[in-house]
Parts: structure tokens; sequence; C-alpha cells
């Protein structure tokens, strides 16, 4: 298959840092050429940088704070995050959005939190990478607010229903699959979505390590996913779409490269 590029992994999460070389190794088997590694809170975010620094040129990095997170973050971590958004290295401002699914974080926390945001992708001119779980009503009409300044943005981990995926094409954004798409129980109501979405509009991420793709033969042992595992979504995408996988991973790479601007970083 031709080379891949997962824009969204969470390689510092602990079970896949302390084994990074062999993640590493397996997803370059596979052809996954470069992962962008998703900052989440401030020590992630800092970790995703010193990683994008160790593997120049094979893994990028977002900056950001989880919904999940907002409760917690202090002014102090903002003014992190900021400083980190503004290095040259840094392809994104995110994950951030809103999660009404868990609640983990008060909401008018996690919306104050997603605007300051907002702001700092405008300030820096770099993309957003978006959370949005159970909150279409709330998320959008913040994002379609700002989103004449915005450079661009994806929606990660798309799972919603054909109203919300309307409503972020109509404002010009990309949307991520992952393996969600591969669950025969959950994943269902998205299948006929899938060829709605234009080729410059889609990109691929495993999410890892969650959401393990349920199409893999084998089944890996291990219910952690990895990059090496984004090919599944691929082949899911292909028969949703009835585009070869060639066809799926040249215009998602060409999509993702062009999204986060990877070749400028390379110089």
């Amino acid at each position: 298959m031709n080379p891949l590029i997962d824009i969204g992994a969470n390689l510092c999460h602990e079970s896949l840092f302390k084994r990074l070389e062999q993640i590493l190794e397996r997803a370059q088997q596979q052809n996954v050429t470069r992962m962008i590694v998703t900052g989440s809170d401030v020590s992630s975010s800092e970790q995703a940088l010193a990683l994008t620094r160790q593997y120049k040129g094979i893994l990028f990095c977002t900056a950001g704070i989880h919904p999940h997170h907002a409760g917690t973050a202090t002014e102090d971590d903002l003014s992190v995050i900021s400083e980190l958004a503004y290095r040259t290295e840094v392809s994104a401002v995110g994950e951030t959005g809103l999660d009404f699914n868990r609640d983990f974080s008060p909401r008018p926390d996690q919306e104050s939190i997603f605007e300051r945001h907002i702001e700092l992708a405008i300030a820096t001119g770099k993309p957003l990478f978006l959370h949005e779980r159970d909150a279409f009503s709330r998320f959008y009409p913040i994002i379609k607010q700002y989103r004449d300044d915005l450079s661009n943005a994806v929606v990660h981990c798309f799972t919603g229903e054909k109203e919300a995926l309307y409503a972020y094409l109509d404002l010009d954004l990309h949307i991520g699959i992952t393996g969600w798409l591969c669950d025969e129980r959950r994943g269902q109501r998205l299948l006929p979505l899938i060829s709605e979405i234009p080729n410059n509009r889609l990109m691929i991420e495993t999410d890892a390590p969650y959401l393990l793709p349920r199409n893999i033969r084998p089944k890996p042992k291990s219910r952690t996913n990895e990059p090496a595992f984004l090919p599944w979504i691929v082949e899911k995408i292909a028969q949703c779409t009835g585009l070869s996988c060639e066809q799926i991973a040249n215009q998602t790479t060409a999509t993702a490269n062009s999204f986060f601007k990877l070749d400028y970083h390379q110089h």
C-alpha cells in the first residue's frame, strides 16, 4: 500500500510510549510513514514535541488541552500550550473541543477552554485538531462563529450523525475517521456517511491506543491499538466508497500533508 499518515496517535500514552521503538518499526512495516502525536494536556504536549524533535520527519505533533482536562486547566497551563503552539514543529492546536458524553469537566469550563484554543489557532495561523462527542448543538455554533478567521480545522474521530457531518462539511472542516468505522456494533451508522465526505476533506487516524479496528485478521492478542493497524481502516473506507485502498491511501496522505503542512516542516 502507498504511504499512509496517521493524523491522531496518542504515542505519549504509557501503553505505547514504553515500547515506542517497536511501535514505530511496525508502523513503518505497514507503510505508515508519518504520524501526528496528539497533545491532550501540558505534559503530553511537551512530550509530543520532544518526540517530534527526536524522530524528525516521521513524527509531528499537536499541543492542546482535551475537554476532559478543561476543568483543571490553569492559566499557567494555557500559557505553556500557547508557547508550544508558536513553535514551528507543532503542526496544530488541540486536541480541544467539547465532550458531553463523559462530562469529565464542567461544560462551561470546556467551552471557555475551547474558545481559548480557537483564539490561539487564529493567532498562530495553525489548524485546529478538534474533539466533539455528543456536543454538536453547542460545538457547532462556537466553531461557526470563528470559522472565517481560522486557517483550517479537523473534527477528529468523527462518530456523529449525518446532520453533524453535513454541517461540518458546510463549514469546510476536515473529517478524521478512526477504527470506529470497523466496529460492527457501534460503527454501522457511519458506513453510509463515508462516501459523502469529499476526497480532499477526509483524513485517517488510529487514535491509538484506543479504538482497535475490529476487522483485523488474525485478531491481535492485545487490545492496544497502534499506528500499524491504520491499513484496516483504509480497507473499510475502500469498501464503503468503492474506491481502491491505493486511492484512499493517496488521497488521505495528500490531504494530511497539505492540512498539517508536513513537507514545510521538513526544511
